[in-house]
């Protein structure tokens, strides 16, 4: 590795990424999103089964909830096994609430599928689509403003063309992410928000760290010395620290993964997904990013020049 160039082998990086796109966009087409209640609407049903909620359980409710002609054809349901209670199932239907009549129906399905079911101990949350709508205005608006102050903070420290690169590295840290999302089918819920600004805290710190290395080398360069060649050195001299840096965090989010409750697993596997992506897109993305806008400007000066 301490022989690889990072700039004059970016074809590697090109076809790594161009992958990673095909994949991603082929999966937002085909698979789609698992859009949950928190976006969509809905209607969620929390009931005691009086049995362990084991995944032939879920399945065996989403094939009632679909077969059931009351409901319709518009509605997806996901069940999950609360973490206070190994008996109690989270039944969430979609894409919108049910009316009286469809949550009696579904009340009774299911209590005749389990008769040791506790009819005493149900409770039924109704979310509508414009607390969703809501929650997705101030997910792109908690994004977008965090993205703005990030371009600003680097602009500043660094330079414009850092700055550009910095963002389009998250572009892709967050592109990974969303397909991660679709591939595995994960429920699109409130915890995206969370999931989605630590991804750009964590990603946007690896690269700091490279630039700022590069700026230390750009000074201390002799001159004549080629800006993809400073990037090559600061790249190599900051990549055991971003390694280790990404293996320890790894290790924490993997032991979450592996000894959480469902609900925490659902959110700590984009993490994981995104911690990768951190890795490779603040080495292999941000100085190539950085270097090719850089010489767009040099070119651009130069004919400005000699006009």
């Amino acid at each position: 590795m301490s022989k690889f160039h990072f700039i004059k082998n970016q074809k590697v990086t090109l076809c790594i990424l161009a992958l990673v796109l095909i994949v991603g966009l082929l999966s937002f087409v085909i698979r789609g999103f698992n859009i949950d209640i928190d976006f969509s609407g809905g209607t969620e049903i929390r009931i005691d089964l009086g049995t362990e909620v084991t995944k032939e359980v879920c399945d065996n409710i989403n094939d009632i909830i679909r077969n059931n002609e009351r409901l319709g054809n518009d509605y997806v349901s996901s069940t999950t096994k609360a973490t206070d209670n190994d008996n109690m199932a989270i039944i969430r239907t979609g894409t919108k609430a049910l009316d009286n009549d469809q949550t009696l129906a579904l009340q009774d399905a299911i209590l005749e599928a389990y008769p040791n079911a506790n009819a005493n101990k149900i409770q039924i949350t109704t979310i509508m689509p414009t607390i969703g709508d809501s929650l997705t205005k101030k997910a792109i608006i908690a994004v977008a403003v965090a993205v703005a102050l990030m371009l600003i903070y680097i602009w500043v420290r660094f330079e414009l063309a850092s700055g550009v690169a910095s963002v389009l590295c998250l572009v892709h840290d967050l592109f990974v992410m969303f397909a991660v999302y679709s591939l595995f089918q994960i429920p699109i819920n409130s915890n995206i928000i969370a999931a989605l600004l630590t991804i750009l805290g964590y990603s946007i710190n690896a690269t700091i760290i490279v630039f700022d290395r590069v700026r230390e080398n750009k000074v201390k360069a002799a001159a004549g010395t080629e800006f993809s060649e400073v990037i090559n050195v600061a790249t190599h001299e900051t990549l055991g620290r971003s390694i280790n840096t990404t293996l320890t965090t790894l290790f924490t989010i993997g032991m979450i993964y592996i000894l959480g409750v469902d609900a925490i697993k659902d959110f700590a596997l984009p993490l994981i997904i995104g911690v990768v992506a951190g890795l490779f897109s603040s080495v292999f993305l941000s100085g190539m990013i950085w270097n090719a806008i850089s010489k767009i400007g040099s070119k651009k000066d130069k004919k400005e020049i000699a006009e």
